[in-house]
């Protein structure tokens, strides 16, 4: 799973970006399109369940779940008429799964922009509507094919026209279009358009450093980003990318002291990234033994044979059932031979929906 950071140019994507991924892969400096080409970096979710597996088994190894961040490069506007890095932006952003939009909510005087604008509403505006103008060529092109194989006598572009003329009409007065209210029935036909604003969006309020920590309704135009979050079905996170950085270069013991003098439980990356994994609708089952404890990630609602299968392809051919001990109740019991002598393990079969936390033991023949 990829999530893009995006944004205007100098509003802190790339410090944020090295922030999160504990790297410098991405240079970070006071000019526009200082990010060309996409950098990427692997993050590790925050899971303390596996702190606590670690403790019971001693495992070799301890694996958690990991999702992938891509530093994409900055927009203008115009971008979708391949102003500035447009087509780059476009073409970079189409691929991932989801959007962090970095928000600048601070002035600075000493920050180039590539406008005058620090206004965040107006940053948002322009970077939604370059990615709305972008799905309207997009749908129109998508409109006219299915024009063409309607008129050819083809009975099921006639619900493909609908759906095109209903996401024009929506697009067209400025709404993304995954605020289209739309039968479940016809989310995997508008899935398969791989439109650009029916990405799932965080939007990221970059704050300033001596803001962090205070309620939203003290912090300039946080409130402002925080209605446009709402109207959209989006999440808002606040954060500084500057502290951000500072913390990435800290040792635990530096990091826990930092944070608890700041007044906040965790950082922004680790809020952001446990933000991500869900905004894209994952969870994690969690497997335990003294060679690996490890959290995999699948879907929402995936059933047991395929998630047996995320281990490995035999699994979920040969599978025969998914022994079952939730972790809130394994860390109670404090052990699995102890789960199993109170009758606490389940014995799930094919249908059984996984569920975040599940501790799982598959067993299959092949």
């Amino acid at each position: 799973m990829q999530i893009g950071v995006v944004g205007l140019p100098n509003v802190g994507k790339s410090t944020l970006f090295n922030a999160i991924t504990q790297t410098s892969n991405a240079q970070a400096a006071n000019f526009p399109f200082c990010t060309i080409e996409p950098n990427t970096g692997m993050v590790m979710v925050p899971d303390h369940r596996l702190d606590v597996l670690e403790n019971m088994y001693h495992p070799k190894k301890v694996t958690p779940a990991t999702v992938e961040f891509v530093d994409i490069a900055g927009l203008v506007k115009g971008a979708s008429h391949g102003e500035g890095l447009g087509n780059k932006f476009l073409s970079h952003i189409r691929e991932v799964d989801a959007i962090v939009h970095v928000v600048r909510c601070f002035d600075d005087d000493n920050i180039i922009r590539a406008d005058c604008s620090t206004d965040p509403v107006s940053d948002i505006e322009t970077v939604n509507l370059e990615l709305i103008f972008a799905d309207l060529e997009t749908v129109q092109r998508r409109r006219d094919k299915a024009q063409r194989s309607r008129n050819g006598g083809d009975k099921n572009a006639l619900r493909e026209c609908e759906l095109c003329d209903r996401l024009i009409e929506h697009l067209s007065a400025s709404k993304p279009a995954r605020t289209l209210e739309i039968e479940e029935e016809d989310r995997p036909l508008l899935s398969s358009f791989f439109l650009l604003t029916d990405k799932p969006v965080i939007y990221a309020a970059n704050i300033a450093e001596e803001d962090l920590g205070k309620p939203i309704s003290e912090v300039k135009d946080l409130d402002k980003v925080q209605a446009i979050a709402d109207s959209e079905g989006a999440e808002m996170l606040v954060i500084s990318a500057a502290i951000e950085e500072e913390i990435s270069q800290m040792d635990a013991e530096e990091k826990a002291e930092f944070l608890n003098d700041l007044g906040i439980g965790q950082s922004g990356m680790e809020r952001m990234i446990t933000a991500c994994y869900h905004l894209l609708g994952l969870i994690s089952f969690l497997t335990a033994g003294e060679d690996e404890c490890r959290a995999w990630t699948i879907k929402r609602g995936t059933k047991a044979p395929q998630a047996a299968g995320k281990i490995h392809t035999d699994f979920e051919r040969g599978f025969i059932r998914a022994e079952i001990v939730p972790f809130e109740t394994l860390a109670e019991m404090g052990s699995m031979a102890a789960c199993r002598e109170k009758g606490l393990i389940r014995s799930e079969g094919k249908d059984y929906v996984m569920k975040d936390g599940d501790v799982t033991l598959f067993r299959f023949n092949v």
